[in-house]
Parts: structure tokens; C-alpha cells; sequence
């Protein structure tokens, strides 16, 4: 198994749930292949809270897909999900590597790699605990290597009131008449599905002085199309730049 090889032309390359392709998404096996790839600028993950008020790298609200055993991540404790073994890419269960990281997890091999950290915050936080997450990056002396997306405006929002300058992006589906305003107003990037991406909104918000990333690119044809867009960022489960 191996990625596929793409001319970027300079575009940053993130790797979608870790190198996803390749090993399990989300899983430190998955963050550690994308560190070993020189090519990529980021990694990207998701993170939950516990019941017990943790934080743990998942990208689904409950285990089932990944896991076969269905917890929902916000009403399970942290020791539990950490002893719930993944499935691989395979489907099958079998390899003791394959767990819930948590956030540290996560931190600690983009900062021994050297690699940005694209961090969704998943669902919706309180302010308090979008603070503890940042607080985390702090810790670790790794807050300038790090962006923040959410799909959820409102996480956005809270992260602005403490953290004005910090890099994040605001996550999209599709592009609405307000989409603009709303990035001008809080300061943030534009993280949006490839497939409705224009050369319009890219020159709209380079524009406005943000940038623009993509999401999920896995095609040669597809990530030569959005690099033709003029995107910043490209967010793929399988690409590689040469």
C-alpha cells in the first residue's frame, strides 16, 4: 500500500484523520505515518469530550463503525473508550496498537514530527472546555502549530473571545450568502467539501486576506483541480506530494 503522488505546487497538504488511507483513521499508527512523510505541512483529527470530562481523538459521535462495540463517546468514561480495541482497515480486530488515542496522544507525535495540527472540535463545547483543549496546546509549548475548525460557529466564537489571533477555520458544507461575513467577522479560514468549492469563493476570501482549505481531496484529479482553484490547504485520506 502506498499514497498517491500529486504535484502540488506549493499547496499544504493535510493528512485527514492521520494518513487514513494507509492505517486506521484517528489512531496514533495513522498520526505516526503522516509524520514519516516529510511531504505533509499537517495532520488533522477530532476530538470529544468523556462523561468523565476528558478529551479524547474520535471522529464519530458513538464507536460502532470503528469499533464494533456502540458507546457514545459523551456518555462514556475515558478508562472505558481506552480499552476498546479498533478495527483495522480490514475490518477485523487483532492489532493492540489500535485504540482511542487521547488529546496528548495526538499532540505529542505532531510535535515530535514537527507537524501542524488541524484540530476539529466536534459537537458543541462549552467555552470552558474549548479553553482546556487550547490550555492542552499551551502546556505542550505547541499553540503556534496548531489550527482549530469546527463546524459548529458557536465553538469558533468562544475560541475568539481568549484566543483572537490563533489560526482556525470554519468548516463548511456548502457555501451561503452569509458564509463571507461570517469569516470576516470572527477571523477565520474557509474549510469547505472540495466538491462545492469555486474559483469565485477562493479569490472571495483570498480577497479578504484568509485562507482556504478542502476537504476530504483522494483523487489525483480532484486534488489537481483544487490546486488549479488556488487552494491553501488540501485535506486528503490518500494524497502525497511528490
Amino acid at each position: 500500500m502506498n499514497t498517491i503522488k500529486i504535484n502540488s505546487k506549493g499547496v499544504k497538504m493535510i493528512a485527514h484523520r492521520g494518513l487514513s488511507g494507509l492505517e486506521k483513521e484517528n489512531t496514533c499508527s495513522a498520526f505516526v505515518a503522516a509524520g514519516n512523510r516529510e511531504s505533509f505541512f499537517g495532520v488533522e483529527t477530532d476530538v470529544h469530550r468523556t462523561a468523565d470530562g476528558r478529551f479524547v481523538i474520535f471522529h464519530d459521535d458513538n464507536t460502532a463503525r470503528v469499533g464494533l462495540d456502540a458507546m457514545v463517546i459523551e456518555n462514556t468514561s475515558y478508562d472505558t473508550l481506552r480499552k476498546l480495541q479498533l478495527l483495522d482497515i480490514d475490518g477485523k480486530r487483532g492489532r493492540m496498537d489500535l485504540i482511542i488515542p487521547d488529546l496528548l496522544d495526538y499532540i505529542g507525535i505532531c510535535k515530535k514530527y514537527e507537524k501542524t495540527c488541524i484540530l476539529e472540535l466536534k459537537n458543541q463545547f462549552k467555552a470552558s472546555d474549548v479553553y482546556k483543549i487550547i490550555g492542552e496546546f499551551e502546556k505542550a509549548d505547541y499553540l503556534d502549530h496548531l489550527i482549530v475548525i469546527s463546524f459548529k460557529l458557536k465553538n469558533l466564537v468562544y475560541l475568539r473571545r481568549r484566543y483572537p489571533e490563533l489560526r482556525a477555520m470554519y468548516l463548511l458544507e456548502d457555501w451561503g450568502k452569509n458564509s463571507l461575513d461570517e469569516l470576516v467577522k470572527n477571523n477565520l479560514g474557509l474549510d469547505i467539501r472540495y466538491t462545492n468549492l469555486t474559483k469565485e469563493i477562493v479569490d472571495a476570501v483570498h480577497a479578504a486576506g484568509l485562507e482556504v482549505n478542502c476537504w476530504t481531496v483522494n483523487t489525483k484529479e480532484a486534488g489537481e483541480a483544487m490546486i488549479e482553484l488556488g487552494v491553501d490547504y488540501i485535506t486528503t485520506n490518500i494524497l502525497e506530494a511528490e
